[in-house]
């Protein structure tokens, strides 16, 4: 069983992911920004802890993260202003990768997008640009950490019920939700896939044996 610190714990995959790994005996510290939100984790079967990831600096991550034994990023801006993406995607997602190497945490799991790449293609000018450029940063950066890291880069989100498979090339660019908190549920269990980026859509492959693929 592991003690796992979930960042952006409010969200729809780290709910879902919460709830499994919770299932299957692990504890979740699942941080979020609003208050509110509290009794929705629970229910989900996490512990709530409210800290906005805009407002930590390195230290209050590291003092969050120490502790536990593993760290799932899954927080994001959701879109709105690009100073919001820039604070959330990329800046705050970083100083968590600094914070786990100072708390000596680590394992991480870095949810982010299939796109992360440094060709991403996303012109300058686009709102997404932000997104996509913050999501190839922070991943860039977790594989240059010395961490234990795991990057789950899932191409468009839906929420169709999950099937249980994925694949690197599927028939439609996109991956349902729950099969996504099964991934992360999966690669915080499994060390064999530290160092190791999975980028996927929905598919035929059933998700223990892709997380074998190499």
């Amino acid at each position: 069983m592991s003690n796992v610190i979930l960042f952006g714990g409010h969200g729809k995959v780290a709910l879902l992911a919460t709830r499994i790994l919770t299932e299957r005996g692990h504890s979740v510290t699942s941080v979020i920004r609003n208050p509110d939100q509290q009794d929705e984790v629970r229910a989900h079967g996490g512990e709530p802890r409210v800290a906005d990831v805009q407002e930590q600096s390195l230290t209050d991550f590291a003092d969050l993260i120490r502790g536990h034994d593993a760290v799932v990023w899954s927080a994001g801006a959701g879109g709105g202003s690009a100073d919001r993406t820039w604070a959330i995607d990329r800046d705050a997602a970083v100083l968590s990768v600094q914070g786990a190497a100072q708390a000596g945490v680590d394992r991480y799991v870095m949810v982010s997008w299939s796109g992360s790449t440094l060709d991403h293609g996303i012109p300058q000018d686009q709102d997404f640009f932000a997104y996509a450029q913050s999501k190839m940063i922070a991943d860039a950066v977790l594989r240059d950490s010395g961490l234990q890291w795991t990057v789950i880069a899932p191409s468009t989100l839906t929420d169709d019920e999950p099937t249980g498979s994925v694949d690197w090339d599927g028939s439609a660019s996109q991956v349902p939700r729950g099969d996504v908190a099964h991934v992360v549920a999966d690669v915080v269990e499994d060390p064999s896939t530290a160092g190791r980026t999975f980028r996927f859509n929905g598919g035929g492959t059933a998700i223990a044996e892709f997380l074998q693929q190499r």
